[in-house]
């Protein structure tokens, strides 16, 4: 009998060391937190989102998610999306988890984390697109902040921006999020854009900051703090300094690019943005992209910008974009209509009521608007009067300067787009209009090409287009060098 309760209490205090361990080790596992979380467009929008968060210790990949009108403060009806894509990136843990089966128009509450340690991210939020015509949303560029402080100031242009447009439906970030691309900056960035970042879908745009040849060979960067759709991954570089990708919103078709990629821009982005815009029927065809191709700043006359913009006016025109939105040059810039690198003549103008407000639209204009909403962030630079690409193609331009930091709203109503750019003051927060210009169109217009044949989008095949494009590319930019640009800086040389 002694020896049957020795047994039982030994079997008992091993129980309670095993447990015991376990306590101690789940309770050393939980001292982890989740950071950098982000609600990105991937797949349609619709019915799916992709979502990304990073951990400092390995932990299961958990995305918890519900209807907001079902919400009560518990995750106990919501439905769980696990696994996903975890890899070790920078010394950290980056999750990737992509949800589905949502329902349109539909806002959601959710968290992400590890459910077997109880680690979770705080509260999130997003709504999907309900398909119809009528949304809005804002836009900010170049971050790009080296210090806490510095991003904090910028957030405060975000704040702004969610108080003059509450009922903004998702955000774009035209890219450079950061200026030296350390764990430090993004981790600055994901803290103080949480406000944003967690309670909105996100469209982001790689910048060359945010990880690309020129800064530090940074491969993969951008990939790895965004769950995004990328297109034919495999068979091309589309990770390597940055993402392009597309996607559906309202009456709406956004395509992301990449200008990391360049000198010149591979022919399998070329091909991808042909097959991807020859494919819609949207009403409103939108570019976004962190390189100008017109713009005021200093960059826009360096060889990168040079050669972008020979690639992609053409394309842009045979497109039919209407807006195309940039940032880089932190000052603040908008185009007249501009087509076969040309401003537009003749465009009709009409005067109609528009939420309210009296306002002007261009009314079926041909081309392209292009704007460059200055920077969110205090990195800002004066405009330069000799450089325009075309004269006589800017309608408004701002060095913020000692203003403060600008964001841009967009809203879309079946035919009418009306675009508003605004300062928030550095001291005050004031908010002040600075820029306003809108669009009235037929819509039901666009239509899919028939019978539309793929353009190939992999490497392999496209290697003698890159070869035949580079070649081309250096000798078109020397010769605009010699016989254009150089003239004109020494003339203006001369006048002052």
């Amino acid at each position: 009998m002694k020896k049957i309760s020795t047994k039982i209490i030994s079997v008992i205090l091993c129980i309670c060391m095993i447990f015991g361990c376990s306590a101690i080790a789940s309770s050393a596992e939980t001292t982890d937190t989740v950071t950098r979380v982000s609600c990105a467009f991937n797949g349609d929008s619709q019915t799916s989102r992709g979502f990304c968060w990073y951990t400092e210790t390995y932990t299961r990949s958990d995305v918890q998610i519900i209807k907001t009108s079902d919400f009560n403060g518990s995750y106990a009806n919501a439905t769980e999306y696990s696994a996903g894509n975890i890899y070790k990136f920078r010394d950290l843990y980056c999750h990737k988890v992509t949800v589905d089966n949502l329902e349109p128009g539909t806002s959601y509450t959710y968290r992400v984390g590890d459910r077997s340690l109880n680690l979770w991210s705080g509260d999130g939020t997003f709504r999907t697109d309900d398909g119809d015509s009528k949304f809005s949303f804002i836009s900010i560029a170049d971050v790009q902040a080296s210090s806490d402080e510095n991003f904090a100031h910028a957030a405060e242009t975000m704040h702004g921006a969610v108080k003059t447009l509450p009922n903004y439906e998702f955000m774009i970030n035209l890219g450079d999020f950061v200026n030296d691309d350390t764990n430090d900056e993004w981790n600055w960035y994901f803290k103080n854009f949480a406000f944003a970042n967690m309670n909105t879908t996100i469209a982001p745009v790689a910048g060359n900051h945010d990880g690309n040849i020129t800064n530090k060979l940074n491969i993969n960067v951008f990939n790895s703090m965004f769950n995004l759709s990328n297109p034919n991954t495999k068979s091309n570089t589309n990770w390597v300094n940055g993402v392009y990708y597309s996607f559906d919103y309202g009456n709406a078709h956004f395509a992301v690019i990449n200008t990391n990629d360049m000198y010149p821009m591979t022919q399998s982005q070329r091909n991808w943005l042909v097959n991807d815009m020859s494919k819609t029927d949207a009403d409103w065809k939108i570019v976004l992209m962190h390189r100008a191709s017109y713009s005021e700043g200093k960059n826009i006359n360096k060889p990168d910008a040079i050669i972008m913009r020979d690639v992609l006016i053409p394309l842009f025109d045979e497109l039919d974009i209407d807006v195309v939105e940039a940032g880089h040059d932190h000052v603040y810039y908008r185009s007249k209509q501009v087509k076969g690198d040309k401003v537009v003549d003749n465009v009709q103008y009409v005067t109609e009521m528009f939420n309210g407000e009296e306002t002007t639209f261009a009314l079926n204009p041909e081309g392209s608007v292009h704007i460059v909403p200055a920077t969110a962030g205090t990195k800002r630079y004066r405009v330069y009067d000799a450089i325009d690409p075309i004269p006589g193609c800017c309608d408004f331009r701002l060095s913020t300067r000692d203003l403060g930091g600008c964001f841009m709203t967009t809203e879309i109503d079946g035919g009418k787009l009306v675009m508003k750019s605004y300062l928030v003051d550095d001291k005050t927060q004031e908010i002040t209009l600075i820029d306003k210009y809108a669009i009235k169109k037929d819509v039901g217009q666009n239509k899919p090409a028939e019978d539309y044949q793929d353009l190939p989008t992999d490497n392999v095949s496209n290697i003698s287009a890159y070869i035949t494009n580079f070649v081309k590319a250096i000798v078109d930019m020397l010769v605009k060098y010699l016989f254009v640009l150089l003239p004109k800086v020494i003339k203006n040389a001369f006048k002052k």
